[in-house]
């Protein structure tokens, strides 16, 4: 495979948000700051993840309302939001409300299941015997069919409000954002559901080894599978853990190699019951990662593609690789910023 194969048009990043358990605003308003230096390198999108008990962003709606108000016109998203804790009408409140303040930015990457941690945290979410509770895709259609903003009851129901009497329905509706959500699918199932709900898809560097003990035979039939069920063209966007060391110093190459090599035994088998496969992180000069890249069977057949940034890395670390990769990297896969990208960064360099 050659550059002249791949045709990517939008380049995102997705960031996990950590910061010191006792000091979270630190890490918070660096993650902010880091949105802001992706906006600055014309990335098209900042993704970030939404994790519970751990030291990171567990309120995705909550901290993307105020990137909102820290950048212009990079898209915002969310990568992703486990609905089983969350209820679908006030989920869809809070999304709406964020898309709205952030003028049409926002994307919706969410998935279904039994969530992490569940025998911790769903005492504390619901009341009753939660074993029972449904967290299957209907509560992703819930959600959808929420954010619709359709009227609620008959056409005969109406509230009383300040302004006088009104048609139900919920607010804010966000038009457009229907057509932003995202889910994250890890299985056959879930990309068949996906494409027949009319979702959007992310994959990753995790998925299921259903058949094939090949990482990227299963995520090639992955996307086949989600683009022979989905109705109209919906869009892929494929993330890969990449760590370019260009501009590195010699001790924070070390430490991307050592973190590189803690990772790699994963990826020699399938893991746990699941038998889930892990793709290699590409860690290296960009010319190493760029051949990887050109031959990886996967990103000839997708447009849109996501960094995704390492844990517990410094904020100067990430600034690097973001940096690398949009200057070395992104050129050589078929990306190049878009007009309103390259104006603000012109308007940062002068300012």
């Amino acid at each position: 495979m050659t550059s002249s194969s791949l045709n990517i048009s939008q380049i995102g990043f997705l960031t996990p948000g950590n910061y010191p358990s006792d000091d979270p605003l630190y890490g918070l308003e660096q993650t902010l700051q880091l949105l802001q230096f992706g906006e600055r390198l014309s990335f098209d999108s900042a993704w970030v993840r939404q994790r519970h008990l751990e030291p990171g962003i567990s309120s995705a709606s909550a901290f993307l309302a105020a990137a909102t108000q820290r950048t212009s016109h990079i898209q915002l998203g969310s990568a992703v939001i486990p609905i089983g804790f969350e209820s679908p009408f006030r989920l869809a409140e809070d999304l709406s409300t964020v898309d709205v303040l952030s003028r049409g930015r926002l994307n919706i990457g969410i998935s279904a299941g039994r969530p992490p941690h569940a025998d911790l945290m769903a005492p504390l979410v619901f009341d009753g015997d939660w074993k029972a509770f449904d967290f299957s895709h209907a509560r992703v259609s819930r959600f959808i069919a929420n954010l619709r903003g359709e009227p609620l009851g008959d056409e005969e129901t109406h509230i009383k409000t300040p302004f006088g009497p009104q048609r139900p329905r919920l607010q804010p509706h966000a038009k457009g954002l229907i057509s932003r959500i995202w889910y994250g699918g890890g299985s056959q199932s879930s990309a068949e559901w996906a494409g027949r709900a009319g979702l959007n898809l992310l994959t990753g560097n995790v998925i299921s080894g259903e058949g094939t003990d090949d990482f990227f035979v299963a995520q090639s039939r992955l996307i086949e599978t989600f683009r022979r069920s989905s109705t109209g063209a919906r869009r892929i966007a494929l993330g890969r853990v990449i760590v370019p060391t260009d501009s590195a110093d010699r001790s924070t190459r070390q430490r991307y190699a050592e973190y590189a090599a803690g990772r790699y035994e994963r990826t020699l088998s399938p893991q746990g019951e699941r038998r889930t496969l892990y793709a290699r992180d590409l860690v290296g000069t960009s010319e190493e990662i760029l051949e990887r890249l050109f031959n990886d069977p996967i990103l000839p057949h997708v447009s849109e593609f996501r960094l995704d940034l390492p844990y517990e890395f410094e904020q100067d670390e990430y600034q690097q690789i973001l940096s690398d990769f949009v200057t070395l990297i992104a050129p050589e896969l078929g990306w190049a910023p878009t007009p309103a990208a390259q104006a603000t960064s012109a308007q940062h360099a002068i300012s």
